[in-house]
């Protein structure tokens, strides 16, 4: 029983139980107050009529008249004349009338009219007796109608009382919804803090919850720094904090073979010849100095474009990716420029110490071709001596076509509706389909090729017209589950979800659909959901309650800020492929994957890992804590 039923139960029965008591009393103090102004009113009557009586002529037809007089003013029930031998001499009586009063009443409460009698004389003798009886049916009325009036004040009283409850027991549920939005919260791995109420008792209540809260993310916040730290081991180099080989070598991986990575891209690497001499001859500070220089500008032109990775890949091999950039020539330039001031201010003493050799390539090439032709263009600098340059020649390395008018191609594929989605299985252990991943594909012209996202979406994020595919996308998503399928993942972009516009016709479009919705997942990549995160809160805010499942893909490389997950309510993390290639054989990923899973799942998440490209890799996931993944390695079911 609610609280309002039981407050306006409380409040009606207390009314009863005061009404009840008060009537009651009330009714029978009236009740008696009436009695004893009918007794004195028929003793006063009486007494004046006998005077009356006395003072005139006592012939039967004058005391008749007088008597009549009185009796027929209508107050009375009875008025008669007794002679001194108690024999009457006129009597007028009426017959009874309640007036109206419900006989229940008049049993419940009876009033007695008691008569009122004085002697009539004549001269010195007495003549008779008059005795009067007042009707009571007046009595009845003014008890009827004060018993009525008492009922509508206790009434209308216990009615505002109710209203007056109602608001208290208002303030007071506000702190107790809060408190159970709070357990409720906990209950879905999400610890959020809440306003302490005014109210002392609620105050303490709020206030413990609150700091269960503060202690469980104190120790959620513990994990993952410990976990951040292990991470840092398992892939970045500790004197440049640039990512090591093995992990640089999965991302390079990545972004030649994933679907969604950009259609070309440059790799830049960075030999220092000399190092050792460098080591030995001006001490191992200046050459630890030197690496951190070096490493500290490879970092902050990484950090400027979307998807960049650097690296150290042994103690004097250094290495840039840049996906989506087909012209590595200004950053070698500048990387000359860096090794020349090296040069100046005397961390290195000679001009042959470094050499940089670039290469341009296109999605699909294999690893090993990439690194060769690099390799060979640092060979070709370094058979020159002096600090240089040198780009590989590729036959297959072609520029995209900046002259095109994507703009128009990209709004011609939205109105003539060439755009389809593709399917991934993204299944759990035991090889259960959890949903299929469905990235978008786009035709630049009829019968044209179909081109991934990565060859598009760039384009689109420049031109600002990401909304208008991720929305096309999740109406062919909503398109597939109408036709039964189980569940479907859909990527959106983070540039879509930054339009506050985008993140209302999406909520219109599920809203339409709501019957589909529990069997769509959105997911945004890691890099648009922490670039706009206050954003993307606001949009899992809006969409979730429709019973979306939402999360974060390629996820991993920004573990750091995984705290600020643990209150929006997501519901899985797709974790980056760099992180999974050859997770048999590395052991320092092994335990940073393990313990991302533990905490994942200590805030409900769900964990899914992608890219997994081998069987072996696939049969490691369980023992690390994974419910499902994606990748070749996954069978189509």
């Amino acid at each position: 029983m609610s609280l309002f039923r039981q407050l306006w139960l409380a409040v009606i029965a207390s009314t009863i139980i005061a009404f009840a008591g008060s009537f009651i009393v009330s009714m029978v103090t009236a009740r008696d107050y009436l009695e004893q102004q009918l007794a004195i009113k028929n003793n006063d009557n009486a007494a004046s009529l006998a005077l009356s009586m006395s003072q005139l002529d006592k012939d039967p037809i004058t005391v008749e008249l007088q008597v009549a007089a009185v009796f027929d003013s209508g107050q009375y029930a009875q008025v008669r004349v007794i002679d001194p031998d108690g024999k009457p001499m006129i009597e007028k009586t009426s017959p009874p009338s309640t007036g109206g009063v419900p006989d229940w009443f008049i049993s419940l409460f009876p009033i007695e009219s008691h008569p009122g009698s004085a002697q009539v004389t004549n001269g010195w003798t007495q003549f008779g007796t008059v005795e009067l009886v007042s009707h009571n049916q007046f009595a009845y009325g003014e008890l009827w109608n004060g018993a009525f009036r008492l009922l509508i004040w206790f009434g209308g009283g216990g009615m505002l009382m109710g209203l007056i409850g109602m608001q208290i027991l208002l303030r007071i549920k506000r702190p107790l919804d809060a408190v159970v939005g709070q357990a409720q919260a906990i209950s879905e791995r999400r610890f959020i803090r809440i306003d302490e109420p005014t109210t002392p008792e609620l105050k303490s209540l709020a206030s413990a919850m609150n700091a269960m809260v503060s202690r469980v993310k104190a120790m959620f916040e513990e994990e993952a720094a410990r976990l951040e730290q292990v991470r840092r081991e398992a892939t970045l180099d500790s004197l440049t904090g640039l990512a090591n080989r093995s992990y640089f070598m999965n991302q390079l991986a990545s972004a030649l073979n994933d679907d969604d990575a950009p259609p070309n891209g440059s790799l830049v690497m960075l030999r220092l010849a000399d190092l050792a001499g460098v080591n030995r001859r001006l001490g191992r500070d200046s050459a630890d100095e030197l690496l951190r220089r070096i490493g500290a500008h490879l970092s902050s032109h990484a950090s400027t474009q979307p998807g960049a990775a650097a690296a150290r890949l042994n103690g004097a091999d250094f290495a840039l990716l840049l996906p989506g950039n087909d012209n590595p020539a200004p950053i070698a330039d500048q990387l000359l420029a860096l090794l020349r001031d090296l040069v100046a201010a005397g961390l290195i003493d000679g001009e042959g110490v470094g050499h940089i050799g670039s290469g341009v390539y296109r999605h699909g090439e294999s690893l090993a071709s990439l690194l060769s032709r690099v390799d060979a263009a640092i060979a070709s600098a370094e058979g020159e001596g002096n600090l240089g340059w040198r780009c590989a020649n590729s036959d297959d390395a072609q520029c995209a076509n900046n002259n095109a008018d994507w703009r128009k191609v990209l709004e011609c594929a939205i109105e003539t509706q060439r755009l389809r989605l593709i399917e991934f299985p993204v299944a759990n252990s035991s090889g259960t389909l959890l949903h299929l991943e469905c990235p978008l594909r786009l035709q630049a012209a009829e019968d044209g090729e179909w081109l991934a996202a990565g060859s598009f979406m760039p384009v689109a994020s420049r031109l600002a017209m990401t909304s208008e595919l991720d929305l096309a996308a999740v109406n062919l998503a909503l398109e597939r589950l109408a036709l039964g399928l189980p569940a479907v993942a859909v990527n959106l972009s983070g540039e879509s979800i930054y339009d506050a516009d985008f993140r209302q016709r999406l909520h219109a479009m599920l809203g339409h659909r709501r019957e589909l919705a529990a069997r769509l997942w959105l997911e945004v990549a890691e890099i648009g959901a922490f670039q706009h995160f206050d954003e993307f809160v606001a949009f899992t805010g809006l969409i979730r309650p429709l019973g979306c499942r939402l999360g974060i893909e390629h996820f991993g490389r920004q573990f750091s800020q995984i705290g600020r997950l643990h209150d929006i309510g997501l519901d899985y993390l797709k974790v980056d492929g760099s992180f999974i290639r050859a997770i048999d054989s590395q052991p320092g990923n092994q335990a940073f994957l393990k313990g991302l899973c533990g905490i994942a799942h200590n805030i409900g998440l769900t964990v899914i890992a992608e890219g997994v490209q081998t069987q072996d890799e696939l049969d490691m996931l369980p023992e690390l804590g994974f419910d499902g993944a994606t990748g070749p390695a996954v069978p189509r079911v």
